[in-house]
């Protein structure tokens, strides 16, 4: 990475990871779930996924994808069908009575394995088709083609694994603080239902666009 650059791109992926997405939104909605520790492994799913799409850029996959229709169109619309999947599965969780009426240490007991948490967080992020193309365009502005791109590419994506993680834990702590101090189960309720309707219309808007 070009060293009178590194500034920009943190600057970059640190506008990228604040900007409210699906990321940020699941990482809410299973901290609603199941408290801060299902929230902060939910981010270690998604921070992870990073390190694909920075392999994939490294060596040209990336570039091959988007410039394949076939190709592109179908992780669009596996992206949209698990986006859709997920938006059903939090409308579901909202609406049914036990999340209503369960203490929160119940319904914590209930929580998704950490298993489950990782891998949404994962494939959240891996069948995103914006990372995608948001790496394909990024990160080759920084690397020094006189090094090691892979390498380079490695360390980019490390970089971007911090500051995210350090970004979606805090907010899974706020969440989780606020969940526990009201002990109420709106909130979670809330969330369900603001991300469902979310998930289910990012993946209709990703299988139109």
């Amino acid at each position: 990475m070009f060293p009178d650059l590194i500034w920009t791109y943190l600057i970059a992926i640190t506008l990228l990871t604040i900007t409210p997405g699906v990321d940020t939104l699941l990482v809410l909605r299973n901290t609603g779930r199941g408290g801060l520790k299902d929230g902060c492994v939910t981010s270690v799913g998604i921070c992870s996924g990073l390190f694909i799409h920075a392999t994939l850029s490294a060596l040209g996959i990336s570039i091959l994808l988007v410039e394949t229709a076939w190709a592109f169109n179908a992780l669009k619309w596996l992206g949209a069908l698990y986006l859709v999947w997920l938006g059903i599965g939090s409308l579901r969780q909202a609406f049914r009575g036990r999340v209503e009426t369960a203490p929160v240490q119940v319904r914590e007991a209930r929580s998704a394995s950490m298993a489950v948490s990782l891998r949404e967080g994962l494939l959240s992020n891996v069948l995103n088709p914006k990372t995608a193309l948001f790496y394909m365009a990024l990160l080759p502005q920084f690397v020094d083609p006189a090094g090691n791109a892979f390498q380079q590419s490695l360390v980019s994506a490390a970089l971007h694994f911090v500051l995210a993680m350090v970004w979606q834990c805090g907010l899974a702590w706020i969440v989780a603080t606020f969940r526990h101090l009201r002990a109420s189960a709106r909130l979670s309720r809330a969330l369900n239902t603001l991300t469902g309707g979310f998930f289910v219309a990012m993946g209709a808007k990703l299988a139109t666009t």
